[in-house]
């Protein structure tokens, strides 16, 4: 007896098998490539399948345009962040409050392993696209519990209010944006760490101070 005719699949392929999950990780390290050499000007998804060595065909199982692949690259990028993010604030390599809030700042700075025309396109194509809310979203679910994560022990703060945790990451993000975008010479200097790590820590600290917890 014939099967029954299945209806078209309608959503993008999820990469589920080894041989998917490596060809995405190409073509995705391709856009950034391409991105970084060129900017948005010269990224199209053809250039992004020839970089990546797949057929456009294969390039559009994964990503509907061009628009989707940045998106995914986003995510991508954001995803390694927030884990070394995770890890400052765990304090493995140090714990005191400097150090933590330090090696966060560091770990968003340094996002894209120095591909800056690629932060930049990116950011870029976020912000066009009314993106910026999902992307800040996982930045500020650290950010909610930085104050109880950096304290000590027996000094910790409770989760930040919803108007600090909005004041506190769009101020940092917000600094961290405006220099990618104005592609600012001192980005990944250790002045301009400085006094991110001192915005932080100013602010956290002021909390600190008037829930009797100082740091």
């Amino acid at each position: 007896m014939a099967s029954k005719r299945q209806a078209p699949e309608t959503k993008r392929r999820i990469p589920r098998q080894a041989r998917a999950a490596e060809t995405v990780a190409a073509i995705l390290e391709a856009a950034a490539q391409i991105l970084e050499a060129g900017g948005l000007a010269a990224f199209t998804t053809n250039a992004v399948a020839e970089r990546a060595g797949v057929s456009i065909g294969t390039l559009y199982q994964y990503f509907v345009d061009k628009n989707a692949l940045l998106l995914a690259l986003a995510r991508q990028e954001m995803g390694a962040a927030l884990v070394e993010v995770g890890r400052a604030l765990s304090g493995v390599d140090d714990p005191t409050p400097e150090s933590r809030v330090r090696a966060m700042v560091r770990a968003m700075v340094h996002a894209f392993r120095g591909r800056s025309r690629a932060r930049k396109a990116v950011v870029q194509a976020i912000l066009a696209q009314g993106l910026g809310i999902e992307m800040v979203a996982p930045i500020n679910g650290f950010i909610a519990n930085i104050g109880s994560v950096i304290g000590q022990d027996a000094q910790r703060l409770p989760p930040l209010e919803p108007e600090q945790i909005f004041v506190l990451s769009r101020a940092l993000l917000g600094a961290i944006r405006a220099a990618v975008m104005e592609e600012q010479p001192f980005l990944q200097s250790r002045g301009f760490e400085n006094e991110l790590v001192r915005l932080v820590m100013s602010y956290i600290d002021s909390i600190a101070h008037e829930a009797g917890r100082p740091l």
